[in-house]
């Protein structure tokens, strides 16, 4: 995601956020259910804040450890909407960790400055683009917590998700078809107006395989659900294998806006 360099208050709203991020993440079992709710919505507010300043900063910054941060902020939001619906929902512990570990990876390594040499319009694109990672790293922790639930199950055991397993396999892929669509849309806008984003015409660089290879993997993982019926641990290998393109398509992203 855009940050400013190490500012007085960027360290400040980092370490704070952190800091309430850890409370939940290493006190889960000390901590009641109200406390551990409180402290992450404080974190999650501080880790909001921490981005819009980033936003207004003189010198906006694009790197992977600031695009994890981001994603992990959106992979908050959506746990907070779901928490509405579904109020027996229980994975604040590893959200918080998660949280925790991607502001302190942002501090470390702030990325590269960026120039925005021909459009305005850039930083939105690059947003839109870690939004779309967002909700595919939603469907990766709902599709960790089905695999957990699915375990129990089969151990006779308490799933403890606080989701019927059915309900978190449909989830996981509304969450990947939705972002599906975010990337190809993505993919497409930089295709056909790469002279105004990024001041040159599209090439086939290492960004742009590693951006198709993405889109390719989500085709095919959405393609052999529904002609062949994927499902279960078949359709969670396949999305586990996607992140590792997709992370390899934010370092190719920021080596390419140095």
């Amino acid at each position: 995601m855009i940050l400013p360099s190490a500012s007085p208050v960027s360290w400040l709203l980092a370490l704070a956020a952190a800091l309430a991020y850890a409370a939940p993440a290493a006190a889960a079992s000390r901590l009641g259910a109200a406390a551990s709710r409180n402290a992450l919505l404080v974190a999650w507010v501080l880790h909001g804040a921490l981005l819009v300043w980033g936003l207004w900063g003189e010198a906006p910054r694009f790197g992977f450890a600031p695009a994890l941060s981001m994603t992990a902020w959106l992979v908050l939001t959506v746990y907070a909407v779901e928490r509405q619906l579904f109020p027996q929902m229980r994975a604040r512990w590893m959200l918080a960790a998660l949280g925790a570990a991607t502001i302190v990876l942002a501090l470390l390594f702030p990325g590269q400055p960026l120039h925005v040499k021909a459009s305005a319009w850039l930083p939105l694109h690059l947003a839109l683009g870690i939004a779309c990672y967002g909700l595919f790293a939603a469907a990766v922790v709902h599709a960790w917590l089905m695999t957990r639930a699915e375990r129990h199950i089969r151990q006779a055991e308490d799933p403890d998700s606080g989701i019927p397993l059915l309900t978190l396999e449909r989830l996981t892929f509304r969450f990947v078809t939705a972002g599906f669509v975010l990337l190809s849309a993505t993919l497409l806008a930089g295709w056909l107006f790469s002279d105004m984003l990024y001041g040159r015409a599209w090439r086939w660089d290492h960004k742009a395989v590693f951006s198709f290879l993405s889109w390719l993997v989500f085709a095919a993982l959405l393609l052999g659900r529904a002609r062949f019926g994927w499902r279960g641990r078949n359709a969670v290998r396949i999305l586990y294998a996607a992140p590792h393109c997709s992370c390899w398509r934010m370092s190719a992203h920021a080596s390419c806006l140095k």
